[in-house]
């Protein structure tokens, strides 16, 4: 069909959306159904499982619903704030709507944006987003492509090229036929990208390799005490449910929950500082993130123009070249020069009643001049701005010396403009004015505080070299400019480790910029705003979109700022950081437990022949001890300074340290304490059942929450403190009254509550030897060696 001036008619307009589609980019619906089924998939969630299969066919229905309630917290917190940051997002889309200017049926019409097609005619003014890829008809125009390519300064385009959707219309006006809609439009390509971009679940690969490393040492255990069943001959069919009890004691049962109950609880926090979290996992990655790279336009800078230098001509001050400046402008352009050179003039004193304005010539892109006719004092005279070379050319000025007086303040990346004015016969340079994207007055500030938390901050952005170094430098961030090329496919951290400024980078640069910087084990942070920013976000393990981004950048970032600047950041890797502390102390106390009991269990099957505990009883204890473990996710902990890394090689080890004493203490405990007391089968059970509940659920918990002495602070938090009153009492009076069990002494009670204190103390030397064998200098190196915990 052949496109008129009179656009498309309404019904072709109406045959072309249904073949092509709305002019919106496809967004996956939430299915909260679909959320929910997937928290049950995955090595943990597949163990649990079966011990609830396990547990059916043996009928412990107690037991069953036990388990079956914690898996299904897990994924009940999961979902819930997974559809709740996705509330977030869609209100924040939902408070802008684009239209366009469209001509159907042979009139002009505003229609909103989703409804345009193939061919349609379209109108911009300055304000305009482009709700489509259009190529102009007629006229010109100046676009901010910043949310495309990164770039601040604004570009000419004229008849015959091409407007991008989402490119900003700063200056001019013109007409355009839509080429591309959707999917189909540049905007789209990008989109597209996301779907290649995935951050590494860097807390779901540590969970998987904590239950290799239990199901391991589970399976061992469970061995042995088939062969002592068999050595004995005289456990009979109570050897099945023992082995059920000691797979269930032995898998990770409260982690998923655990995990996702602590990212929500932090989640909730930054939601009360202005960061919304979209995904769960990025809540606790902050706490690893060592290096962040930084969007320049519309993050580190305003995204907007400002006077950055003048240099006026002799015998003229800054205050007349501003106000010559100013005369030549107009603010209802809404063209960013104009703006920036009014804002400046008024700052300096300007103000419009100073000179009656005769006429007035908008900038025009043929010219490339913009004046404006005055009569000040009596005089009438004419006052010119515009490209350095055409005001040089009216006022008959040194071309050359203008040249040369332009080059090095161009040299930082700014936009330079000249004034001239004319009076009567005299024709003359007024000086030159350099305009620049101002940087954020928090930025430095930002930049310094994330590099005493040990972060490396870089600067990727879209611009040239000569601007990215000059920002760079502004804000405190040293390193080299990589050059052209840098960022190739097959490109290493290594490689990129000299570089901390990359200018002039492409969407898919800042993709495999992050994916190099992860291969190389960095847990990579990225920030930005724009779609170009969108697939870099979608891959970063932190995603970070700031304020004012647009829609697909939201919806790759993982967490989201909602006010300006970056100063939430700071407050976010803190809060990670709590978090990652109170997640250690669980692993730690985790790993303790999970070798500590099912060994003690098992050793007391092999050296005595007897079950230590009843499968109930273990349930119970279970319950008691999860009660107490989810009360750290809101314990009180120091952060740390530097980025916290899971090693887990040092933590196992201090943990199979720590699950060691526990093992001894108990078979001491299990060897002394029922002699002493005479206490039949079903009391040993009991009293197990307490010990188990004072020493693994209680020593251990407070041993393992602090890095320093357990008497030291912080103190414990009040979470913490009535989970323990409660597990305590409760577990006492359930063993002295025999309810579920049978009672035992208040005396007995007691002094397995001493000796619970007694591994307590035990417990903190072994943790505290194990940090500092973590910390002292290494033999080989001479270099600190990492933590051990």
């Amino acid at each position: 069909m052949t496109v008129t001036r009179s656009g498309l008619s309404s019904d072709e307009a109406v045959a072309r959306l249904k073949r092509d589609g709305p002019n919106t980019l496809p967004e996956p619906a939430f299915r909260p159904l679909a959320a929910f089924a997937s928290r049950f998939w995955g090595v943990v969630p597949a163990m649990l499982e079966a011990a609830i299969a396990l547990d059916v066919w043996l009928q412990r229905w107690l037991e069953a619903a036990m388990i079956a309630v914690l898996l299904l917290f897990q994924a009940v917190l999961g979902t819930m704030q997974e559809r709740r940051a996705r509330a977030a997002m869609a209100l924040l889309r939902s408070r802008v709507t684009v239209n366009a200017r469209v001509q159907r049926d042979g009139r002009w019409q505003l229609l909103p944006a989703r409804d345009l097609v193939v061919d349609d005619l379209v109108e911009l003014r300055a304000g305009d987003i482009a709700p489509a890829d259009l190529r102009l008809l007629a006229g010109s125009v100046s676009v901010d492509v910043s949310q495309l390519t990164g770039e601040s300064l604004p570009v000419d385009v004229a008849a015959g090229a091409e407007v991008a959707a989402a490119s900003i219309v700063r200056r001019g006006e013109a007409m355009g036929v839509v080429v591309a809609t959707g999917a189909r439009t540049r905007y789209g390509h990008m989109a597209s990208l996301l779907g290649r971009a995935q951050a590494p679940g860097r807390l779901q690969l540590l969970t998987v390799r904590l239950a290799r490393v239990l199901l391991a040492v589970d399976l061992a255990l469970i061995a042995l005490v088939l062969a002592a069943a068999w050595w004995h001959g005289s456990l009979g069919v109570a050897v099945l449910p023992f082995v059920l009890m000691l797979m269930v004691a032995s898998v990770p049962v409260a982690m998923p929950a655990m995990s996702t109950l602590s990212a929500t609880l932090g989640a909730r926090a930054l939601a009360e500082q202005g960061v919304l979290a979209t995904r769960l996992a990025a809540v606790e990655a902050a706490a690893s993130m060592d290096v962040l790279c930084l969007d320049k336009t519309g993050t580190i800078t305003e995204n907007r123009l400002a006077v950055h230098a003048l240099r006026p001509a002799p015998g003229v001050d800054e205050a007349e070249l501003l106000r010559l400046a100013a005369w030549a402008s107009d603010e209802a352009t809404l063209d960013p020069i104009d703006r920036a050179v009014i804002a400046a003039a008024r700052s300096r004193g300007f103000s419009d009643a100073d000179a009656e304005r005769l006429a007035w010539t908008p900038f025009d892109p043929e010219t490339k001049l913009a004046a404006a006719e005055l009569r000040r004092g009596g005089q009438t005279l004419r006052a010119v701005k515009g490209e350095p070379h055409a005001v040089a050319a009216l006022v008959g000025a040194d071309v050359g010396a203008i040249a040369d007086a332009v080059t090095p303040l161009a040299a930082d990346g700014a936009r330079v403009i000249a004034v001239g004015v004319v009076d009567g016969n005299d024709a003359r340079l007024a000086g030159l004015i350099a305009l620049a994207d101002p940087v954020r007055e928090d930025s430095a500030a930002l930049v310094a505080a994330l590099q005493q938390q040990g972060v490396r901050v870089l600067l990727v952005t879209g611009d040239g070299e000569a601007t990215a170094r000059a920002v760079a430098r502004r804000v405190g961030i040293e390193g080299e400019v990589a050059p052209p090329g840098a960022i190739a496919a097959s490109a290493d951290a290594a490689a990129l480790a000299r570089y901390a400024v990359f200018a002039r980078v492409l969407p898919e640069d800042k993709l495999r910029l992050v994916q190099a910087l992860q291969r190389g084990g960095s847990c990579v942070g990225m920030s930005g705003d724009g779609v170009n920013d969108a697939p870099a976000l979608a891959q970063a393990d932190v995603g970070i979109a700031v304020a004012n981004a647009t829609d697909i950048a939201r919806a790759a970032a993982s967490l989201l700022l909602t006010r300006p600047g970056l100063a939430d950041i700071v407050a976010a890797i803190r809060v990670s950081r709590s978090i990652y502390q109170r997640m250690q102390s669980w692993v730690l106390a985790m790993i303790s437990r999970k070798t500590g009991v099912p060994g003690f269990l098992a050793l007391g099957v092999v050296l005595y022949g007897s079950f230590a505990i009843s499968p109930l009883l273990m349930v119970l204890f279970m319950l008691a001890g999860d009660i107490a473990t989810f009360a750290l996710s809101a314990d009180r902990v120091t952060p740390s300074r530097r980025p916290d890394h899971w090693r887990m090689a040092r933590l196992t080890i201090t943990g199979l340290a720590l699950g060691a004493v526990l093992l001894v203490a108990s078979l001491v405990v299990y060897r002394i304490v029922p002699g002493t007391w005479r206490l039949d089968e079903a009391q040993v059970h009991t009293m197990t059942f307490m010990w188990l509940v004072f020493a693994a659920g209680q020593a251990v918990l407070y041993a393992v929450r602090s890095r320093d002495a357990f008497w030291q602070p912080p103190a414990p938090g009040r979470a913490l403190l009535v989970a323990t009153g409660i597990d305590v009492v409760l577990a006492s009076a359930l063993a002295i009254q025999g309810w579920l069990m049978m009672p035992i002494p208040p005396a007995v009670v007691f002094t397995l509550f001493v000796a619970a204190l007694a591994l307590l103390v035990a417990l903190d030397l072994v943790k505290r030897l194990a940090w500092w064998l973590g910390r002292r200098p290494s033999a080989v190196t001479g270099t600190q060696a990492a933590p051990a915990t």
